[in-house]
């Protein structure tokens, strides 16, 4: 389906709103399979802009939802940029916009506290919660040398500690036996950059012509 999806996005038919049946079903494959497609998904939104009739919420609901699961590029801006701003005051869309802003604010603990009333929105796509936890990851390794286990657990969302040693592995961290997780020498991360000025002849040229006139011009101090 990818490949067909792929074809069909090439030519004009990408503009072509009968393919919004077929894009559409593709959207909830995404959903259904764990895979992503943000170029098909900005289609469909650029479509339901040019054909307002054709609109459909829980549609639209998958894919921002699916953008947030691409976290920390910023699909869901560029998702958010292609729906009218009225559509924001629909129910599903605001909730999933405060979810959101707090994934992008890093309020770990909010966001899973506010996502188990939000177990409607995420019931049609897989994974979607490991998603956001790889995420969340993503922003310990960059933010910690050390973290206390008890704290990345809620960070993950209050995961059992045998689910917290899962990801511990899977990102490469060590579990120093003590309560705490080694995370990384955030020193080791600090990347030194060269900076180096180029000057041209021509340019130290006029810069010396203009100090040669103003010292022997008309009204020059002697």
């Amino acid at each position: 389906m990818r490949e067909n999806v792929a074809t069909l996005l090439k030519g004009i038919d990408r503009y072509n709103p009968e393919n919004l049946n077929i894009l559409e079903r593709y959207v909830g494959a995404q959903a259904a399979e764990n895979t992503y497609d943000l170029e098909a998904n900005l289609a469909v939104l650029k479509l339901y802009q040019f054909n307002p009739v054709y609109y459909q919420p829980l549609t639209v609901s998958l894919i921002l939802l699916k953008a947030l699961t691409n976290l920390p590029h910023s699909d869901f801006t560029m998702c958010k940029c292609l729906i009218d701003a009225p559509r924001f005051e629909e129910d599903k869309l605001s909730r999933i916009v405060s979810l959101a802003d707090l994934l992008e604010t890093c309020q770990f603990q909010l966001f899973w506290s506010h996502l188990l009333d939000a177990s409607d929105l995420i019931r049609e796509i897989n994974g979607f919660e490991d998603s956001i936890r790889q995420f969340v990851c993503h922003v310990i390794g960059i933010t910690y040398q050390v973290i206390q286990k008890s704290v990345l657990r809620e960070l993950l969302g209050e995961i059992s500690e045998a689910h917290a040693n899962q990801w511990i592995v899977k990102c490469g961290w060590k579990d120093q036996g003590d309560g705490y997780v080694y995370v990384v020498n955030q020193e080791d991360n600090i990347k030194p950059k060269n900076i180096t000025e180029k000057i041209t002849f021509e340019g130290v040229a006029a810069i010396m012509a203009s100090v040669s006139a103003h010292h022997t011009g008309p009204g020059a101090v002697r």
